[in-house]
């Protein structure tokens, strides 16, 4: 006999007040019973019915879709993509929300987050609670901003292009994702048939025309004859070790930002949003302020972007570490800053690189970890630096609040905080935090 509390709830329906928004792209709400849902398209003051599609008697909470509005946040709009909703695909978070809900839902959760894990308020963390769009994303309701420059298409059994659906491996055929860059819908891709692929990982990049798309067959599979609306190179993922082959064409794209070119090969990062560099780049120049001759870590560095812009403000008297894990992407840094001597690229785990450097002192610290953050014990090495700015480029805001706290307990305090919307429509928020010893800001 099976235990009650491994007994499925998945299609049981609630009706429920909404409460608070939570990480993740999703509210929290509790059955009559006391039992909490977590609960994706719906918004805080809501009355909906929920429908449980995650979660067992026994678990410690539920996952569930608003499947019937009773009563409408003022907040609410009709999802202006086709494909957005219950079950169907999971790469939006809050199609049903108003850009400035959808912005203000977002700080709400960054707020929360610094609150129960650093102990900050918004005051304390220099922060006016705002969460900034990016340039030309400040649109009227009903409207979607086309800005993934990078969109990962599934392909069903048919050969159809589609994203997946939320929690699941599904495939949602899509003749058109709203929020796809101009580029990569151009490409058309989700108007031909890609049978015998498991995926199409589709490029646009804005500081050129480059265009292109990465193939991952399935098993046995032979590549077809890549026919698309614009010129475009061709990569392939091998199928046994998951390394990425030239088929034809680049095996880069070359980006722009801070008036430089950055070279970006398949497997190294560059930012989703067309104005996400610059943005970025501009706020951690402003918050650290670095001054000629000083010395400079970028850790995280991926294709150099911070150590470049960081290497032509010290000037030839400063020095400048960057530190990337990704072989390709260390290379491509190389690359990108070969015309600055005064970088020197690293490539490791910066846990591992960190301590056989040597460095004992910097001057300015940039971290841009990923997003399951820099963790305890490098936030203690860069403290014991006496960087006099550290700035912390974050994709979750968990992670950047966990590792603040741990910065504050190792004399570091939180300057200035400033949060972006570089991801529209999901529920995901970009920050960048700047840190200075503590007792100077006594």
């Amino acid at each position: 006999m099976p235990n009650a509390s491994d007994v499925p709830l998945v299609g049981q329906e609630y009706e429920v007040e909404v409460g608070p928004v939570a990480h993740g792209g999703h509210c929290v709400a509790r059955t009559d019973a006391g039992r909490v849902l977590f609960v994706r398209h719906a918004l805080p003051g809501e009355k909906v019915v929920a429908r449980i599609t995650d979660g067992e008697e026994g678990s410690r909470y539920l996952r569930a879709d608003a499947v019937r509005v009773l009563e409408a946040s003022k907040d609410r709009v009709e999802a202006p993509c086709p494909y957005a909703g219950p079950g169907r695909c999971g790469g939006c978070d809050w199609q049903h929300a108003k850009p400035g809900a959808q912005r203000r839902l977002k700080g709400e959760v960054v707020a929360e987050q610094l609150k129960r894990l650093a102990g900050l308020t918004p005051e304390e963390a220099g922060w006016d609670g705002t969460v900034m769009p990016a340039d030309g994303d400040k649109l009227p309701a009903g409207e979607v901003p086309a800005w993934r420059t990078r969109v990962q298409y599934a392909v069903d059994d048919q050969g159809r292009a589609g994203l997946r659906r939320h929690r699941s491996h599904e495939v949602e055929p899509v003749e058109h994702c709203m929020i796809a860059a101009p580029g990569v819908s151009e490409l058309g891709v989700e108007k031909r048939n890609w049978k015998g692929m498991s995926a199409i990982e589709a490029i646009a990049a804005t500081g050129s025309r480059d265009r292109q798309v990465v193939l991952t067959p399935r098993p046995g599979a032979r590549l077809p004859i890549v026919e698309l609306d614009r010129p475009v190179s061709v990569l392939r993922v091998h199928e046994g070790d998951g390394s990425v082959h030239r088929v034809h064409g680049r095996p880069f794209v070359r980006e722009r930002a801070d008036d430089r070119t950055y070279r970006v090969g398949t497997g190294g990062f560059w930012q989703v949003h067309p104005k996400a560099a610059q943005t970025l780049v501009e706020a951690v120049m402003q918050g650290l302020m670095p001054r000629r001759g000083e010395t400079a870590l970028d850790l995280y560095c991926g294709v150099g972007l911070f150590a470049g812009a960081i290497a032509q403000r010290v000037g030839e008297g400063g020095a400048v570490l960057g530190i990337e894990s990704g072989k390709r992407a260390a290379e491509d840094a190389r690359h990108n800053l070969q015309d600055l001597p005064r970088v020197r690229i690293e490539q490791g785990k910066v846990e591992s690189v960190l301590p056989r450097t040597g460095i004992t002192e910097a001057d300015l610290v940039v971290l841009d970890p990923p997003r399951a953050g820099a963790g305890k014990s490098t936030v203690a090495h860069v403290s014991g630096l006496g960087a006099r700015r550290i700035a912390y480029v974050a994709c979750d805001p968990s992670a950047l609040a966990r590792d603040l706290g741990y910065f504050r307990e190792n004399g570091y305090r939180v300057r200035t905080l400033r949060a972006f919307d570089l991801f529209p429509m999901t529920s995901h928020v970009e920050c960048v935090a700047i840190l200075e010893p503590a007792e100077k800001g006594r």
